[in-house]
């Protein structure tokens, strides 16, 4: 069975500065779009993170700050990659829980418009650990036996996550699966959209993982003293936790989920406060109209001065004609001086 694509599949992989999505920079990225021919095109971005790169990184990667000294950043990347990358749906090793969280953080911090909505996104790496339970590197030599060269530098691990996807959908065609709750089914197919549902699990809002969807597709917090609890209902309760994790030191994609979220729960707190207001305006307009004389209510408004049953007549307050101010003359300053005159 061959992988079946509606529409290009980008896999990618980061190399950074380290592993703490809201602090640390990307210092290469390896892009390869296979397209639904078959054919594929790759790119490659070395890019200067704006910071030094950690000894212990660079000997992970081999990429030393000399190495990308004179480098552009990512603010004068981003746009470029994301046109490279387009309308494509997502595919990488470990990339749901941190390249595609990394690279939306970059891209957010370039003021870039990058879209998640409406892509799907095939994490290899699930698919083998809930298959296999190894490394990319056994991955590659399990599935294609093959040896990664130039292990860690991002084009050669990206072309391997790409060789292994392809390896599993024929390894696992026609391989039954069995989920937590005894539930059977096939689920590694030539499918990117079954491929993205097998591989997301977990159902994360903001990839980091901070936010979960439920069983009911509702926003459930996934750390702290809220773990488990809808994220609306937490803020009905301490409406304070919204400014603590806008503020707090959370990945920048996370902070726009929570937002979302925090919009949508504002206007339908909005809507319920205007319908009660609602309520209970016409509440006190019927107790109004019980108190009033059957007579008041009988009487049409347009005719307040009517005789209502021949013995009495309601009439409007009078009155009187307002007159223009006279002109001071002589004769009123000589009054004026006779009634204040001294004795």
């Amino acid at each position: 069975m061959k992988l079946q694509l509606k529409r290009p599949l980008a896999f990618f992989d980061l190399e950074t500065t380290g592993t703490n999505i809201g602090a640390d920079r990307i210092v290469e990225i390896s892009v390869i779009k296979l397209h639904p021919d078959g054919t594929d095109e790759a790119r490659t971005w070395r890019v200067h993170p704006g910071m030094p790169i950690p000894l212990e990184s660079s000997l992970v990667h081999g990429i030393y700050d000399e190495h990308i000294a004179n480098e552009k950043q990512f603010v004068e990347l981003g746009q470029e990659i994301a046109d490279f990358i387009h309308e494509s749906d997502l595919a990488g090793y470990n990339s749901n829980k941190f390249d595609i969280p990394m690279l939306m953080e970059e891209f957010l911090r370039a003021g870039v418009n990058f879209d998640l909505d409406n892509r799907h996104f095939v994490d290899v790496q699930n698919i083998f650990h809930q298959m296999e339970q190894r490394t990319l590197k056994a991955a590659y030599q399990f599935y294609c036996q093959k040896e990664i060269i130039n292990a860690h530098s991002a084009e050669a691990d990206t072309r391997a996550t790409m060789e292994v996807l392809l390896a599993q959908i024929e390894k696992y065609a026609d391989v039954e699966w069995e989920d937590k709750k005894g539930n059977k089914s096939v689920p590694v197919v030539g499918d990117v959209e079954a491929l993205h549902k097998f591989t997301n699990l977990s159902r994360p809002v903001d990839f980091a993982g901070r936010m979960v969807y439920n069983e009911q597709g509702e926003e459930t917090i996934n750390f702290g003293k809220h773990k488990g609890k809808r994220v609306e209902d937490v803020l009905n309760v301490e409406p304070s936790y919204y400014s603590w994790m806008m503020q707090g030191d959370f990945p920048l994609y996370t902070k726009r989920k929570l937002e979302e979220i925090y919009k949508r729960w504002n206007a339908k707190k909005a809507a319920e406060r205007y319908q009660n207001r609602a309520q209970q305006m016409a509440t006190g307009e019927g107790q109004q109209q019980a108190a009033k004389p059957a007579f008041q209510n009988n009487a049409p408004k347009s005719s307040p001065n009517v005789n209502q049953g021949g013995n009495q007549q309601y009439n409007k307050p009078f009155k009187k004609k307002e007159e223009p101010a006279k002109p001071v003359n002589d004769d009123m300053l000589a009054q004026l001086a006779m009634k204040f005159k001294k004795g």
